[in-house]
C-alpha cells in the first residue's frame, strides 16, 4: 500500500481525462508534467488503467518528441544547432554548458537533477542567433560567458531556495 502515493497523480489525471483511452497523448503529457518525464511503471499503470496495450502506450511515448523516458533536470537548457545559430557558433555554448555543469560526453543531466542539456534543431529564433531556452525564457545572440552568467544566476536562486526551505 505504500506505494499508492505515487500513482495519485496519474489516477488523479486519468480521472480528469475520463479514462478515456482516446485521450492518451494529453494523459501522457501530463503526467511527463508531473514527473518530469515518463516512468516506465507510470506506462505500465495507464496502459492497465485505461485498458489498452503497454506496447501501444509505449509507441505513443516513443514516437513523438516531445515525450521523453529519461529523467530531467528541473531546469530545461535547449541549445539551438539550427544553420543560423550554427554558424554563429552554438556548439561553443553546448561546450561551455557542459563544462560548466560537469557533464561527461555521454551525460545530459546533471547528478543532482538540476539541469538537462538538450540541442534542438531550432528554436525559430534565428535573427537571434546563437539563441537558447532556459525554462521557457529565450536568451539570444548568447556567448559562452553570457550561458556561464545565466547558469550560475541560477544556482544562486537555487542555493537561495534551499536555504528558505530548511
Amino acid at each position: 500500500m505504500e506505494n499508492y502515493g505515487k500513482f495519485d497523480m496519474v489516477c488523479q489525471i486519468l480521472e480528469e481525462n475520463g479514462r478515456d483511452k482516446a485521450k492518451l497523448i494529453p494523459i501522457l503529457q501530463a503526467v511527463q508534467e508531473v514527473y518530469r518525464y515518463l516512468p516506465e511503471e507510470m506506462l505500465a499503470f495507464i496502459a492497465s488503467s485505461l485498458n489498452i496495450s503497454p506496447a501501444r502506450v509505449y509507441g505513443v511515448a516513443t514516437f513523438f518528441s516531445h515525450f521523453t523516458l529519461k529523467p530531467k533536470g528541473k531546469h530545461l537548457i535547449k541549445v539551438c544547432d539550427g544553420t543560423a545559430c550554427h554558424v554563429k557558433k552554438s556548439t561553443l555554448l553546448i561546450d561551455a554548458v557542459r563544462t560548466k555543469l560537469k557533464l561527461a560526453s555521454n551525460e545530459t543531466t546533471t547528478k543532482d537533477m538540476l539541469f538537462t542539456i538538450e540541442t534542438v534543431s531550432c528554436l525559430g529564433a534565428c535573427g537571434l542567433a546563437p539563441a537558447i531556452v532556459i525554462d521557457n525564457d529565450v536568451h539570444g545572440q548568447v556567448t559562452p560567458e553570457k550561458i556561464i552568467k545565466i547558469l550560475e544566476d541560477i544556482m544562486k536562486q537555487e542555493e537561495n531556495l534551499q536555504w528558505v526551505l530548511i
